[in-house]
This record gives structure tokens, C-alpha cells and sequence, in this order.
């Protein structure tokens, strides 16, 4: 038994097939061409015709909607498993895949699965164990052993923005809380605040009919109007006017 590494891989399965040669793998499919001792990982090899057709098993981790939950190794004449689906052609040539038994395997949406299948090996002897794999069944005297692990959860694009308006809410109330004309001075970047773009007029009303506004006084300070101040301090000039002349 050869040593696999026990660091599960980053990404579980989402597809599995079957081809007719390890060459004629679609894109991003891993091929299980040999088994863990090195040996021919043919399925349909029969040693005693030396039959040409043959078999490999393969699977892709490219990330997807769906990944691979579950796969079975059953005999061609039990009853499908409910919720498996059997892989009955080869993804290559449309050939029936398997002759004596039946691959299955249960798909489930990404965001349901708990656990998912992370690793196929194949090995030469069935009485041999895989240390952190499970043996799913044999096919042509080999073992089919697959691997499994928690599927992460990440956060949905409305789960983020969800967390970031519930974080906004204490940085809007700070920055409401400074004054607009400290705000542009302590940060790098300008703010716009609710002040910004509101005119600042004096209204028409204090400009009209000055006469009528009522004298303050404050701490002894009169304050008056400008008809009441010239009023008041009105000079003709008279005096100088008649020296002069």
C-alpha cells in the first residue's frame, strides 16, 4: 500500500464518470489510472482474454453547484438506491460503462451538504485499508475506496452585505456626531455631510421696513438702526457755513 498524504484536498469531488482510456479524460477530470501499488486501474481488464475494452474511473473537484455526498458499488441486478444516480455510459465514447456491477453516486446542492466525498483510490488487493478512507465496494477483484470531509460554508454575497449595514450604522453616528468643518480636516479624503450643497441666506424680511425693528439692549448697549442713529446725530453744519462766508 503506498503512503497518500492525510491533508484533505481543498476542494470536494462534484462530478465522477467513467472513460475508456486515461487519455480521453474531459478538462479538469483527474483519472485513477493506477492503483495505490502502482498497478493497472482498469476495470474491465480480464486476464484471461486480455479483452481490449477498458475502463477508468474519474472525477473532477471543479467548483460547482452540486458535490458528490455518497458513491456506491452495487451488482448489476440490485435495485437503484433511492436518490443515487448510476453512471451507465462512459463520458467519452457514450458506451455502457460497467458489465458485472454499477457505479452510483448521490449528488447534493453545495449549500445543503454536510459532508462530501474528497478523494477516489484504487486499490490492487481488497484486503488492504486506506487509513481515513471507506471502501465503497470492489470491481474487477479491486477495491474502490473514497475519502470524505466537512463541506465549509462560506457566506453568500447578501449574508456579506447584511453584516456590513449592520456595522454602518455606529461609523455614520460617529461622523454625525463631528463637527463638518473638523471632519474634512481630520481625515485624508473629504466627507460630504448633510450640511453640504444648503445655501446660507439671510432672509428678504430682515433687509425691510428697518424702522420697525425693536431696539436690544444688551448689557447697557443700545443698538439702533441706521435712520435712528442719524436721527439722532443729524448736523447741518450751519456754524462753519456762516464763518465761511
Amino acid at each position: 500500500m503506498s503512503e497518500l498524504s492525510n491533508q484533505l484536498p481543498s476542494d470536494p469531488i462534484s462530478s465522477v464518470g467513467i472513460i475508456t482510456s486515461p487519455s480521453k479524460a474531459p478538462e479538469d477530470y483527474t483519472v485513477v489510472a493506477q492503483t495505490t501499488d502502482g498497478s493497472d486501474a482498469d476495470l474491465r481488464k480480464d486476464s484471461l482474454f486480455k479483452s481490449k475494452v477498458t475502463r477508468y474511473l474519474c472525477f473532477t473537484r471543479k467548483p460547482g453547484p452540486d458535490v458528490v455526498v455518497d458513491i456506491k458499488v452495487i451488482d448489476i441486478k440490485e435495485p437503484l438506491p433511492e436518490g443515487y444516480t448510476p453512471v451507465e455510459e462512459t463520458m467519452d465514447t457514450k458506451e455502457t460503462a460497467m458489465r458485472k456491477r454499477r457505479l452510483c453516486v448521490k449528488i447534493s446542492p453545495r449549500a445543503a451538504a454536510e459532508t462530501a466525498v474528497y478523494d477516489i483510490q484504487i486499490i490492487a488487493k481488497t484486503k488492504y485499508h486506506l487509513v481515513n478512507y471507506t471502501c465503497i465496494g470492489d470491481i474487477n477483484s479491486m477495491g474502490i475506496w473514497n475519502r470524505k470531509g466537512d463541506v465549509p460554508k462560506h457566506k453568500s454575497s447578501q449574508e456579506t452585505a447584511s453584516t456590513a449595514n449592520t456595522e454602518a450604522p455606529s461609523t455614520t453616528a460617529r461622523r454625525t456626531m463631528s463637527r463638518p468643518d473638523y471632519e474634512h480636516q481630520n481625515s485624508g479624503n473629504y466627507t460630504m455631510t448633510a450640511l453640504d450643497d444648503v445655501p446660507f441666506v439671510v432672509p428678504e424680511k430682515f433687509f425691510q421696513n428697518p424702522k420697525e425693528m425693536q431696539q436690544v439692549n444688551l448689557m447697557g448697549i443700545t443698538i439702533k438702526s441706521l435712520a435712528e442713529i442719524e436721527e439722532e446725530f443729524q448736523y447741518n453744519f450751519s456754524t462753519e457755513r456762516s464763518i465761511a462766508v
